[in-house]
């Protein structure tokens, strides 16, 4: 079992920066592929971005690709950097973890889920 704690959520002004963490507990994430996904009110769950489970491949929604990058360290966190933030990435935004080596750009691909942070950008 794997427990997901999201944290670095917060208020914004648009074109600024959050960077936004992933901490595990109860097994290592480095058998794990890892995501980012938010809902927005009224929306449903949006894929935004995810990472192999060794670190080498990268792939992003079309929404957020060029200003959010994830990355994972050595240890048990994975992190989503946000930059030129939109009034438009106003969400929640979840980490999710998959057993195997590669990731899916679909909810249902995901094992474990964290509770979730909000994330909202101001005009």
């Amino acid at each position: 079992q794997v427990q997901l704690v999201e944290s670095g959520g917060g208020l914004v002004q648009a074109g600024g920066s959050l960077r936004l963490s992933c901490a595990a507990s109860g097994r290592t994430l480095s058998n794990l592929a890892m995501g980012w996904f938010r809902q927005a009110p009224g929306k449903e769950r949006e894929f935004a971005a995810a990472i192999s489970r060794g670190g080498v491949s990268t792939y992003y929604g079309d929404s957020v690709k060029g200003r959010f990058t994830i990355s994972r360290d050595n240890a048990n966190t994975v992190y989503l950097r946000m930059n030129s933030l939109k009034p438009e990435d106003t969400a929640v935004y979840y980490c999710a973890a998959r057993s195997g080596s590669y990731f899916t750009t679909y909810t249902q691909g995901y094992d474990y889920w964290g509770q979730g942070t909000q994330v909202t950008v101001s005009s």
